[in-house]
């Protein structure tokens, strides 16, 4: 179940970027993100650009990091910022960049 799980996500990922491609004209694709992190998705962009003469670049495996990471070590910086927040805040993510980038 897992497995064609995956390969059902990877197939819509692919996809949906080579559409983005013949819609843009472009010639190179980006992916990063901590799904690039996916060897099978990894592999099956590099075969599709392969097939078509597109450029790829993919993120070195050592920044597709989870969000939950990329959130917790912000919250990290923060906390020594001296920033701290009660349980009982809800999230919004146009009042969080203003403390984030403050």
């Amino acid at each position: 179940i897992a497995a064609s799980f995956q390969q059902a996500v990877v197939d819509v990922l692919v996809t949906k970027t080579l559409s983005a491609v013949v819609k843009t004209g472009a010639k190179t694709v980006v992916a990063g993100g901590g799904v690039v992190a996916n060897s099978l998705l990894r592999k099956e962009l590099q075969s599709a650009c392969d097939h078509r003469g597109l450029h790829l670049h993919l993120a070195n495996l050592a920044f597709c990091t989870d969000n939950a990471a990329m959130i917790a070590a912000q919250g990290y910086h923060l906390l020594q910022r001296g920033h701290q927040d009660s349980f009982s805040e809800d999230a919004h993510a146009t009042e969080l960049k203003e403390i984030w980038y403050a």
